[in-house]
């Protein structure tokens, strides 16, 4: 098991990655990253049936999601593939907590018109807000989005990520 100390892991340590910024992506219904880690056989059952074709192998043998390959249909083939429990498909929990965030990078904040990420959004959680002598600008509705990363791909300049949003604690 690797220990997660300050969100990095040793292995980001050990590099001099203090940053943790390199977010993997487990696939949905995925264990917290400790217990997943440990659970985990790493034997790539989940990728081999995912029909998408997004999942993939990565560092130590661990699936994650590549959100440039396509997008997460919640199917749950690989929960439902996994023998360990690492991934435990539940009606009553939601796949994961990730959700589009549109960055800085993104073409309406240069006054660029694209929609590019709102189109192909399938739950319509872009949605862009009218401002007058502006371009519209896209918001995300973060209880609508499933964080299936539709709109990570197609987007021209890779403004979007797929992520945690973290939230203030209210003092």
């Amino acid at each position: 098991m690797l220990p997660v100390t300050n969100g990095i892991s040793r292995a980001q340590f050990i590099r001099g990655k203090f940053s943790g910024s390199k977010q993997v992506i487990r696939p949905p219904w995925a264990m917290a990253e400790p217990d997943f880690v440990e659970s985990c056989t790493r034997c790539g059952d989940c990728v081999g049936v995912c029909p998408e074709k997004i999942l993939e192998t990565g560092r130590g043998g661990f699936p994650l999601v590549d959100f440039s390959k396509g997008e997460c249909t919640f199917c749950g083939d690989c929960a439902g593939k996994c023998k360990s429990n690492a991934l435990n498909k539940r009606v009553d929990v939601a796949p994961w907590s990730l959700k589009a965030i549109v960055a800085s990078s993104c073409l309406t904040l240069k006054q660029v018109v694209c929609r590019t990420c709102g189109e192909s959004c399938p739950v319509g959680a872009i949605r862009f807000r009218i401002s007058a002598g502006a371009v519209a600008r896209p918001e995300v509705d973060p209880v609508a989005c499933t964080g299936c990363g539709a709109c990570f791909g197609p987007c021209p300049v890779s403004a979007v990520m797929i992520g945690e949003i973290l939230v203030e604690a209210a003092a």
